[in-house]
């Protein structure tokens, strides 16, 4: 078992995918929404970060096109997850499956993340505007 030190519940793809919708929008980060400091989001559910972002995308007039998010990890696996995440991922964005991309990566045992001291995540989103 794996365990994520962090304010919120730890989920860094979906906190690398809510970075990237405040992004196409230029709505600032995950942190100037919630503040890692702030009590609040103790264990808070990465989930809510996702429809706040996705709230504020639709605001100002955007609509997701697809998404594509890469988990850079020695440890878990993601494979036997990756269909279910990208089910789920797919439910709370509400686009189709087809749209969703989940992958992983590794550093070939370098850095801190080769070490498993810790994990990484990239998301990269198309909005139209």
């Amino acid at each position: 078992m794996y365990d994520i030190e962090a304010n919120s519940d730890g989920d860094v793809g979906l906190h690398a995918l809510v970075d990237a919708l405040l992004g196409s929008v230029a709505a600032g980060d995950i942190g100037m929404h919630f503040a890692p400091d702030d009590i609040q989001w103790k264990g808070a559910r990465s989930s809510m970060f996702l429809k706040h972002a996705l709230a504020i995308v639709h605001e100002k007039g955007g609509e997701l096109i697809n998404i594509d998010i890469t988990i850079i990890a020695e440890k878990p696996y993601i494979s036997p997850y990756r269909q279910r995440m990208r089910e789920k991922l797919s439910e709370l964005l509400a686009i189709d499956i087809e749209r969703v991309s989940v992958k992983a990566s590794t550093t070939e045992k370098m850095g801190f993340i080769g070490r498993e001291e810790g994990i990484a995540a990239q998301a990269c989103v198309s909005v139209l505007v």
